[in-house]
């Protein structure tokens, strides 16, 4: 397994304390920024588990109701354990000019509700002189069902991970949305930590979306303003045989860690969770018996220490409940060694907080990107003594004898995909200009111990916000509102879909005749013009060139990185002294350099020093196999490419010619022109 143990990503973070600090008002730095829009009637907060969005909605909430002239504050998340996020806080104790107190029976995560039904409550509520209650989001979905929208005009809808919502039509929250949006009588707040699904559905439908005020704060923000924690190491490994006897592999029993086992029905299962988890607890050392108050296992390790092991599998209720209980107990937050291991399945992920978790093990591939970002959330939190941590995504290797071939090749493809994401999410913020003959620095930018170069393409960064300004030669600029607003914010969501794209991906990786630009340019402007078709064609490319010079510019970083030892010494400026090698190693960063870079090549050798060559090789068979035929849509993006080709060189690309992407583009227009001619003869 030695061989198997290659991170993805390493990223190394600043410690300047600022997100964890509180101003005057009790507010951290997510907060404030919230808070500093609370005057919005829709609103949206993108941030990463444990930046305090539940707070925040606290400060904004009581400002509506005392100021604003909301009448009434109705909080929905997904699961009951979520609600306990938004217990009763004495806010003015930290400086702010009110309390969050709720009424014990309008907490209907723990409410029974009025005679036994929690939607009862929700209408005895609406008519009460009472103004915050907590439900879950199927609570509320029945409610407004039941009494209809304009039952809650005057009210502040906050909608928590607010990911669960889309705009398809089957989504009966997001529908519900739409018609609140539509009567435009009620505040709404929504929440989430990775706005993106992992489904290809919108979470809002882009003219709805356009109504809302952003709040957005990275994971770089969040985690290079943490006190403690320094890297965050993100890897995906693979095993042959059964999972639990190669755990011990990656699980170090030193690190507080939460285990995911696999779903049942998954091809990493062993078959039997009970049996999985004894298995794991025996890898671990000779098991005690168990704790008598908290229901945690007890087990000696071969040095002689003592782990404490919640199991959360366990279907007993009795057990379970106790060992949750024990979780939530307020030792859990002080005290370090309160547990040391936690085994979960479907537990343990959104919402869960164990501060001192130190690495979030995950076996197999689980359902979406967006519940992968949840599990590594769990590792992320900022606590005492704790520098490091990671996240592992333990997957079968595929194995060419095996009738389940493609399914493993389907899950090493996500995993590699859940990777690509999160090294983007967690890189620094880019922010990307056109380089002109008379551009000039910019005062808020640092271009390093040489200065400013006006001939050349620079890189700056912004030690107070992390953020970097990339010159890049024949960038194209967002005009519109919406396209500057999704460069500068939502980048990240349309290399989600990418990422996810399983075409671009299988080609980037296993075939060697594609051309670099059928992926930049043709399979990424599709998804833009896919996800959002109100732009005009110009804002499309701009997203698209903004999109592609973000996901290259990391990869090519974290080649650099990869290939030499001493520039990851350098710590948190390690990313962007490898963004900026790059960058000098190149005749000059323009945009048709970038597009000649296949996203995915550092990917691919990630995966040829993790997994063996037969498996590789089996692999490449399988998606060989997949191969498309040119599409009606592909060749027209050539043909346009081709005509951007003409007009920049004075003729047609030449299908005859030396370099592979003019020879594509020939072939778009040939393709066409072979089917004009068919129709034209019947």
């Amino acid at each position: 397994m030695s061989k198997n143990h290659i991170p993805s990503v390493t990223v190394n973070y600043k410690q300047t304390g600022g997100s964890t600090t509180s101003n005057e008002l009790g507010m951290r730095a997510m907060q404030e920024q919230a808070y500093e829009k609370r005057g919005e009637q829709y609103l949206l907060i993108k941030s990463p588990p444990a930046s305090g969005k539940s707070r925040a909605l606290m400060f904004i909430a009581l400002d509506k109701l005392n100021k604003q002239g909301v009448k009434k504050a109705i909080v929905a998340v997904p699961e009951k354990s979520i609600g306990s996020s938004f217990a009763n806080e004495p806010l003015t104790k930290f400086g702010f000019y009110y309390d969050w107190e709720m009424a014990p029976k309008w907490n209907l995560c723990n409410s029974p509700g009025e005679d036994g039904s929690k939607v009862n409550s929700v209408n005895s509520f609406l008519n009460s002189e009472d103004q915050i209650l907590v439900c879950t989001h199927a609570t509320f979905r029945f409610a407004v069902e039941r009494f209809g929208v304009e039952a809650f005009d005057d009210c502040l809808i906050a909608i928590d991970e607010f990911h669960h919502v889309s705009a398809d039509e089957d989504n009966v929250l997001g529908m519900q949305l739409k018609q609140f949006v539509a009567r435009d009588k009620v505040h709404i707040v929504a929440m989430t930590g990775s706005y993106f699904r992992g489904d290809a559905n919108p979470v809002l439908m882009p003219e709805d979306e356009a109504k809302f005020e952003s709040v957005t704060y990275t994971y770089y923000d969040q985690l290079n303003g943490y006190e403690y924690l320094k890297t965050l190491n993100i890897g995906y490994y693979f095993y042959s045989g059964a999972y639990a006897e190669d755990i011990m592999q990656v699980l170090n029993p030193e690190e507080k860690t939460i285990i995911h086992i696999p779903n049942v029905n998954s091809r990493e299962s062993m078959g039997d969770k009970i049996k999985e988890v004894n298995h794991i607890m025996h890898e671990l050392g000779e098991w005690q018996g168990v704790d008598a108050q908290t229901g945690f296992h007890l087990i000696k390790t071969p040095a002689g220490k003592i782990l404490k092991v919640a199991d959360l599998v366990d279907d007993d209720a009795s057990k379970r409940n106790k060992v949750s209980a024990a979780l939530k107990l307020p030792e859990a937050k002080k005290n370090r060694d309160h547990v040391d291991i936690i085994i979960a399945l479907g537990m343990a992920k959104e919402g869960f907080d164990w501060i001192w978790c130190e690495h979030a093990l995950t076996v197999g591939y689980r359902s979406s990107l967006t519940e992968i970002v949840q599990i590594i959330g769990r590792a992320t939190r900022d606590a005492p003594n704790k520098t490091n941590a990671r996240f592992t995504n333990l997957i079968a290797e595929p194995d060419a004898t095996e009738e389940t071939v493609t399914d493993a090749v389907n899950d090493t493809l996500k995993a590699i995909s859940a990777s690509l994401l999160m090294e983007q999410v967690l890189a620094p913020k880019f922010n990307f200009v056109p380089k002109h003959k008379d551009s000039k620095p910019d005062a808020n930018y640092d271009y390093g111990v040489d200065g400013y170069d006006p001939d050349r393409c620079n890189i700056g960064v912004n030690q107070e916000t992390g953020q970097y300004q990339i010159e890049i030669k024949g960038l194209t600029e967002p005009k519109s509102e919406d396209a500057q607003r999704i460069c500068k914010e939502d980048l990240n969501e349309v290399i989600a879909a990418f990422a996810q794209d399983k075409q671009a991906l299988e080609r980037g990786l296993f075939d060697e005749e594609t051309v670099p630009q059928e992926l930049t340019q043709v399979r990424m402007g599709k998804i833009i013009k896919d996800k959002y078709p109100e732009l005009d064609a110009e804002d499309q490319e701009a997203v698209r060139q903004h999109a592609i010079a973000a996901l290259n510019l990391t990869q090519q970083a974290k080649k650099v990185l990869n290939n030499d030892p001493e520039m990851e010494a350098k710590g948190n400026t390690a990313l962007i002294d490898g963004v900026r090698k790059f960058a000098m190693d190149v005749r000059e960063l323009d945009v048709d350099w970038i597009d000649s870079i296949n996203p995915f090549s550092e990917a691919y050798s990630i995966l040829s020093k993790a997994m063996n060559e037969q498996s590789l090789k089996a692999m490449a068979q399988v998606i060989a196999g997949r191969k498309p035929n040119l599409s009606l849509d592909e060749a027209r993006e050539l043909a346009k490419r081709a005509l951007k080709f003409k007009k920049e060189r004075g003729r047609l690309p030449d299908i005859k010619a030396a370099d592979p992407w003019e020879q594509r583009m020939a072939e778009g227009i040939a393709y066409l022109t072979r089917l004009k001619s068919e129709q034209a003869n019947g």
